[in-house]
């Protein structure tokens, strides 16, 4: 199995990303090498414990690891503080102490999850991460980012807290259906706008060798590797560029009680950011059709359910933390393969944009 590794650094952190076909039979090993403590805990929902987490628990096993499975309720709605106390609780009863380690193994909701019980566990254990959605690979096991929500917005209550380790086996994909692969492809068409404009062009549905799928997943890691590195807490502005689609597809992830998944939520809000670019940074009217064109060859919605209602979706962008001390800092491309981030984008600009889709 090739899994070279991808490096991922900054101030204060270094960890690798390995990528391959077969990655999951080698985790445990893997882990050994970063690893010093014996005890973990595999965190998991349904789903991706009746799927992988015995193949897990024997990899950790082979390696002389003492693992404890954790089971999760599926969804958005897992990411709550309840649910971290309840985990909390259990890893007390299985004897994790401050030498042992926590295991995502799961979407994004898992990372968001673990790390962030990770993250607070004794004041802070290492976290490895297992991603088993296309979404969780190129985006959210990277960066360090964690978090629950709360009935006010997503990602209310979290903190960064850095993997020791990313293994993303493309293996695992096998398993999604369509609809959830189309979740991740929504970030990689996001990775391309903001900075990779060979990659947009290339992106095509049609179905990819194994080596094709390693392939566009590590540069997809790597265009995020290279912005979390640069700006590891959103501070220079260059991270932020992550969140292009991000303010308006969290409102309306939030406006329909997280029942749109969050790849087509992301899809419909960079439409929107397509069009407030039109109008504040100078991207052509052909770009953003081409960005349209782009999403529904990939099945993604580029226009609300009528029954949304846009007036909530609109309200609910005002929750957004990417609004710093009450000014809008909004994502906008002016051509594809950039981005920037903006302060010239106003509540009317985003209500418009919301009102068109």
């Amino acid at each position: 199995m090739n899994s070279e590794a991808i490096e991922i650094s900054g101030t204060g952190f270094r960890y690798s990303a390995l990528v391959g076909d077969g990655a999951m039979a080698k985790a445990g090993e893997f882990a050994r090498k970063v690893m010093s403590g014996n005890r973990c805990a595999i965190i998991a929902d349904e789903t991706s414990a009746r799927l992988f987490g015995d193949r897990i628990s024997e990899s950790f096993t082979a390696e002389k690891f003492s693992p404890h499975l954790v089971r999760i309720p599926a969804g958005e709605k897992s990411k709550s503080l309840t649910q971290v106390e309840k985990i909390c609780d259990e890893l007390i009863e299985a004897g994790l102490d401050r030498s042992s380690f926590v295991v995502g193994l799961g979407g994004g909701v898992i990372g968001d999850i673990s790390g962030f019980v990770a993250a607070i566990f004794q004041r802070g254990i290492p976290h490895v991460q297992i991603p088993t959605t296309l979404l969780a690979m190129v985006d959210s096991s990277i960066g360090g980012k964690t978090g629950v929500n709360l009935d006010a917005g997503k990602n209310l209550i979290g903190a960064i807290h850095h993997p020791a380790l990313i293994i993303a086996d493309v293996k695992a994909l096998e398993s999604l259906p369509p609809n959830e692969l189309r979740q991740g492809y929504a970030e990689i068409i996001k990775h391309a706008i903001i900075r990779d404009a060979e990659m947009f062009r290339a992106l095509s549905p049609r179905t990819q060798s194994k080596n094709g799928f390693v392939a566009l997943i590590r540069r997809n890691i790597a265009i995020k590797a290279r912005i979390v590195s640069a700006d590891v807490r959103e501070v220079s502005g260059e991270r932020a560029l992550l969140n292009f689609g991000h303010t308006v597809g969290h409102a309306i992830e939030r406006a329909t009680n997280f029942k749109i998944p969050h790849g087509d939520c992301i899809s419909v809000g960079m439409v929107a950011a397509c069009g407030i670019s039109t109008k504040r940074a100078g991207l052509s009217s052909q770009e953003r059709d081409d960005v349209v064109a782009l999403l529904k060859r990939f099945q993604l919605p580029t226009q609300l359910p009528a029954e949304v209602d846009r007036e909530r979706v609109a309200a609910a962008v005002v929750h957004d933390k990417k609004f710093l001390g009450g000014k809008i800092r909004f994502v906008v491309t002016p051509t594809i393969g950039e981005a920037h981030v903006s302060n010239d984008v106003t509540m009317e600009d985003i209500r418009e944009a919301i009102s068109a889709l």
